[in-house]
């Protein structure tokens, strides 16, 4: 009696590893190519691809690869779209205004203006109805878009003078590309869109007064405060800056259904730990930027009050004109009363306390 059951299982088990030894032979090895808006040296935001491939091997025994390419490699940053709508690659990592001048709603996938903070972000993408309306969007490039990172609040950029009024601001010449670019261009500004491996030299050489780019530890890398030593917060602009992979929606349809899921997961945990490392890697940038003699400067308020009243204004005008646009504003913006509601109420009134006294 024991000999059959032992024989039994054995043949049980012969017949599963066998079955599972086919499957694995069946399913087809995958190789694609991802291209980054980032260069290497952001290893926070580049790094982001890295682990999404890194993961995706792990998580299929190495049966799907994914080589991800610097911004310039392949395509410049700002064509990571357009490579992945024209076939050139399978998937891109970017971000989405940077594709306002493609459609302006795509804007609502990063970051806006007053808008929301990464934790409220995530909570429209995920729960509250964002993610479909962005797919919706990307839809029109044959582009599957998946939330791959955010940087949080960002800083409001690095200046070559002071800015102690609105009047300050006429005419500088700021890098600065988005709808944040549009509202700083109402304020006098005049905004420019530049790669980020191309920001210092212009800094450098006087082709520009001021910048913006993401947080301390990224702008440290960048080198800016040896040309602008005043930098301002916060980032109105961007108090949320979430990336996207982007994927070629033919190539998605051809995967596997485990590839597509571990696709999935490994951009989740992206999305998830890209803040975490901000967070992490952020305070000890600002302080050492501190100590080679940077000058903090919060916005004066009536810079803060006429950026406001000029984004509200610039929303108004698009939703008018853009029926798309009126779709995905009018979710987003009623999403952010009813969340800032709530954490006016809980995470305030104790941040009020703890970090102000």
């Amino acid at each position: 009696m024991e000999r059959r059951s032992f024989l039994k299982r054995m043949g049980v088990g012969l017949a599963t590893s066998l079955t599972y030894t086919a499957f694995a032979q069946a399913t087809p090895q995958v190789r694609w190519r991802l291209v980054s808006s980032y260069p290497k040296s952001l290893d926070t935001l580049y790094g982001g691809a890295e682990d999404l491939a890194r993961r995706v091997l792990e998580l299929t025994g190495g049966r799907f690869q994914i080589r991800v390419y610097q911004a310039g490699e392949i395509v410049p940053g700002g064509q990571v779209l357009d490579a992945v709508q024209q076939g050139t690659v399978e998937a891109g990592h970017t971000y989405g205004p940077f594709y306002v001048g493609k459609n302006p709603a795509l804007a609502f996938d990063g970051g806006v203006p007053f808008g929301m903070t990464y934790r409220q972000h995530n909570a429209w993408m995920l729960f509250g109805g964002g993610l479909e309306l962005l797919r919706q969007v990307y839809a029109d490039f044959g582009v599957l878009q998946f939330p791959g990172g955010n940087t949080g609040a960002q800083m409001g950029g690095w200046f070559r003078r002071e800015v102690r009024t609105l009047a300050d601001l006429k005419g500088l010449r700021m890098r600065i590309p988005g709808l944040g670019g549009l509202v700083m261009g109402r304020l006098g500004v005049v905004p420019q869109t530049l790669a980020a491996g191309d920001i210092y030299p212009a800094l450098e050489r006087g082709a520009l007064d001021a910048t913006e780019f993401s947080g301390p530890y990224d702008d440290e890398k960048l080198g800016f405060y040896k040309v602008a030593r005043y930098y301002y917060y916060p980032s109105f602009w961007e108090p949320s800056a979430q990336l996207s992979f982007l994927v070629a929606q033919r190539e998605w349809k051809r995967l596997p259904k485990e590839f597509q899921e571990a696709f999935q997961v490994a951009a989740a945990e992206v999305n998830l730990t890209m803040m975490a490392k901000y967070d992490a890697q952020n305070p000890p940038a600002l302080e050492r930027l501190v100590k080679a003699g940077v000058r903090l400067r919060k916005w004066p308020a009536e810079v803060m009050k006429k950026a406001l009243e000029e984004a509200q204004a610039l929303y108004e005008e698009q939703a008018a004109k853009d029926a798309t646009y009126k779709r995905v504003y009018t979710a987003y913006w009623r999403f952010r009363q009813e969340v800032y509601r709530w954490f006016a109420v809980a995470e305030l009134g104790y941040e009020t306390f703890a970090f102000v006294g």
